[in-house]
């Protein structure tokens, strides 16, 4: 029992120690401790959020350069603690991200961003042929992710042999189904996620 016990400890000190290595990256913190990241909420009313510091993020669908900046057309999803759009989330709506200069759209279509800055209002548009209000911020830093692969592997199997029973007559003995022990013998999966 000691030695889960240990090992349980073990594993949560390690995942205490790994989430305060990963935050949100220098390039889209902005100014605010708690940047506007509801969406569905400024959408609602565009007017009273005109001015706070945002944070959104999602698939570019489209780009289009005008003078002297471009804009971004971003299906926004919701974003994970490190400001990254979830995947597989569906859209919560969409938004324009106005960045000064010219951004090649080879470089940002299809692409997965965050952008961080002021909301500055509303615009018009179409998705597709039906009218669309689009909420427009001025993007003071962004990120561009990139998809990336790593293979999980099933959970190497627990000690069988453990100590059990009360008091100084403890013995060992085996404690999973014979002839494995507690643990899963599944394949391994392929996890997608995004990163810097």
């Amino acid at each position: 029992m000691r030695k889960l016990a240990l090992l349980t400890a073990a594993l949560c000190a390690g995942v205490l120690l790994l989430t305060g290595c990963v935050s949100v990256p220098d390039s889209i913190k902005g100014t605010s401790p708690t940047p506007q990241q509801d969406l569905v909420r400024v959408m609602n009313a565009p007017q009273l959020y005109v001015g706070q510091e945002s944070r959104f993020g999602g698939k570019v669908v489209k780009v289009t350069n005008e003078n002297g900046h471009t804009l971004l057309e971003i299906a926004a999803t919701r974003l994970d603690d490190f400001g990254r759009p979830i995947l597989g989330a569906p859209s919560i709506g969409r938004l324009f991200a106005r960045i000064n200069g010219f951004v090649d759209p080879v470089d940002f279509n299809n692409q997965w961003v965050t952008v961080v800055g002021p909301i500055t209002g509303t615009r018009q548009g179409k998705v597709g042929e039906a009218n669309y209000n689009f909420i427009t911020v001025d993007a003071t830093g962004y990120q561009r992710w990139r998809l990336a692969q790593q293979i999980v592997s099933p959970p190497a199997p627990i000690d069988p042999w453990i100590w059990y029973g009360p008091g100084p007559g403890r013995h060992r003995g085996y404690w999973g189904p014979p002839p494995y022990g507690w643990y899963n013998p599944g394949p391994a999966q392929v996890e997608t996620f995004l990163t810097e």
